[in-house]
């Protein structure tokens, strides 16, 4: 794959102020500015203690001085994530081999193994589309608001506010209800475990949401201190990783008898969802690989916690379709020529696929819940990193005033280094989302249509914009100009929003009824009304606008580049021995 190398080197040309002894550091301490009187003397120490560490701060200033410079944000985060840390948080959060696991039931209903295999090569299609038109936007423009920003940015001025108003919710929602989809996904495996060694066990729904709520509280911790993230993300990377070659290679070598034939994984088509047409059938499971493949954006939001965003972050976002791809389709295939019994599949007590799937192939129980809490692991890293990632983007928008008591979210922690209060914020409706699971049997479609189309929509905006300015923006270094590939995946983005926002709310099984009904575009509803009124009687009057923040930024650029000359000074006055 190629990128533009033909773009012009971006960074600002401030003019730097000399520093003279005794006068006042600006010294980045614990990811915040703070002043502090000092000496050239004592600076020459600093550096000479720690020149690794001086260099890092200096590659760091001069990543938030461009940053600034370009959006009028002040730096507030710690930029401490690795091309690695990055591909853990993207793949981490879709972790599709472990995802396609945790929603198989909504899938296999709809055609079968056949389903699934041919869906994942659509799925992936696409997803590779919108990685690419997720990656031009954020190699020109990053930002931990990601396409709010991005549409602010490409929107004609006269409706740029509500168009980012309206995609900052979309945005933000679309990362809640991931994060209660897969929240709710771990549960029922838990749950579900415990059934697998009780044939006559009764899951009741009410054992799955206490057990939501518990796993909910119990990883929002990980989210308190930002110290600890990259490390986690890169570790999840290598769990999930691992854990995939565990399971496929105990899978194949202890199957027993013979496997399923290639008619049965690629031909036969098993519809048992009512719907007369196989076609809609078809369409309506794409949800199940289409939510392995959810969650793209991740890495664009950490945008503030890279010193090369421009540059990592496209590569983060196609390291994640190809590693994701290769993983899910091995995976898939092994999976179901390992099947025996369908039917069993799905009259199973467990209500998590997967592990009969595993016990048929094995014919053991204790590999079945030993694969099984391998699957479980690798979604607790994809729960963190949702959570990292949602608290991000209501940091973000609450930055610019687009939520009520934005003051009080926008802030970061000061002692943990991180966005404590829009992370707990956005935990707290991970928690009443995992009500609607109380009210309907099929509650987990719902949640599920709801996380890919909150997403996809919030996708779609800032790339309608980028359609018809493609050739008037200044692009970043990631840039598929080439042969139209661009221009291609940014219409083919738009389509597939399009087209999965009207077929998903299509309901899963026919006939309909309340118990079984997709409530997906009544919670899209309760979501708009909600935040309609927002705007109405608050956002419309309080929402900044981008050209005011950037009015602003001269100050601001000043004080970074001050601060980028003072770390210059540290590493070139070196210690007399």
């Amino acid at each position: 794959m190629t990128t533009s190398s033909s773009m012009e080197k971006r960074s600002p040309s401030v003019e730097r102020p000399s520093i003279d002894r005794g006068e006042i550091i600006n010294h980045i301490t614990s990811n915040r500015i703070v002043q502090q009187p000092t000496n050239v003397q004592h600076l020459d120490n600093i550096a000479m203690a720690n020149e690794k560490e001086a260099s890092r701060l200096l590659k760091e200033a001069q990543a938030n001085l461009e940053f600034s410079a370009e959006t009028g944000y002040a730096p507030e985060l710690r930029r401490n994530f690795s091309i690695i840390s990055l591909v853990g948080v993207g793949f981490g959060i879709t972790n599709s081999w472990a995802g396609i696991s945790g929603s198989l039931v909504t899938g296999i209903a709809s055609g079968g193994p056949m389903m699934i295999v041919y869906g994942l090569l659509i799925v992936c299609f696409f997803s590779l589309c919108i990685c690419v038109t997720l990656g031009e936007m954020a190699s020109a423009y990053p930002n931990a608001s990601g396409q709010i920003y991005w549409t602010m940015k490409l929107a004609p001025r006269k409706y740029s506010r509500v168009l980012a108003y309206i995609t900052g919710v979309l945005s933000w929602a679309g990362s809640v209800f991931t994060s209660a989809s897969i929240t709710i996904t771990v549960s029922v495996a838990i749950v579900g475990m415990y059934a697998l060694f009780r044939p006559t066990f009764v899951v009741h729904k009410w054992m799955v949401f206490v057990t939501y709520e518990i796993f909910n509280i119990v990883m929002s911790f990980f989210n308190i201190y930002d110290r600890p993230l990259p490390g986690i993300f890169m570790g999840t990377l290598g769990i999930s990783i691992i854990s995939f070659i565990i399971v496929l290679i105990t899978v194949l070598a202890m199957h027993k008898g013979d496997f399923e034939s290639a008619k049965f994984v690629f031909v036969e088509f098993q519809n048992q969802t009512g719907w007369s047409s196989a076609g809609v059938a078809f369409i309506v499971g794409l949800i199940n690989p289409n939510w392995s493949f959810n969650g793209l954006d991740a890495a664009t939001h950490i945008a503030e916690e890279s010193l090369r965003p421009a540059v990592d972050i496209p590569r983060a976002l196609i390291s994640t379709i190809v590693i994701g791809f290769i993983t899910t389709f091995a995976y898939c295939i092994a999976i179901f020529f390992s099947m025996r019994n369908l039917d069993a599949v799905m009259a199973s007590n467990t209500g998590i696929p997967i592990l009969d799937i595993i016990h048929q192939a094995t014919g053991s129980k204790g590999a079945a819940l030993g694969l099984g809490i391998l699957v479980i692991l690798t979604s607790f890293g994809c729960t963190v990193g949702c959570h990292t990632w949602s608290a991000r983007v209501c940091w973000g928008f609450a930055r610019d005033s687009g939520l009520p008591f934005s003051k009080f979210f926008s802030q970061v922690n000061h002692k943990t280094g991180t966005t404590v209060n829009a992370h707990y914020l956005s935990c707290f409706w991970v928690g009443v989302i995992g009500c609607i699971y109380l009210g309907s049997e099929t509650a987990f479609q719902s949640i599920l249509v709801c996380s890919v189309m909150f997403l996809l929509l919030s996708y779609m905006i800032p790339t309608l914009c980028l359609i018809f300015k493609r050739n008037q923006i200044p692009h970043g270094p990631f840039w598929m100009n080439k042969f139209g590939i661009g221009l291609f995946c940014n219409i083919a983005l738009v389509v597939w929003a399009i087209f999965t926002t009207i077929f998903y709310n299509f309901p899963s099984m026919m006939p309909v009824d309340a118990s079984n009904m997709n409530y997906s575009s009544a919670v899209f509803g309760v979501v708009f009304v909600l935040f309609f009124f927002d705007w109405i009687i608050r956002g419309r009057k309080e929402y900044v606008d981008i050209e005011d923040r950037e009015r602003h930024k001269g100050d601001l650029t000043n004080e970074l580049s001050n601060q980028v000359s003072n770390i210059e000074v540290l590493l070139s006055h070196p210690q007399n021995k």
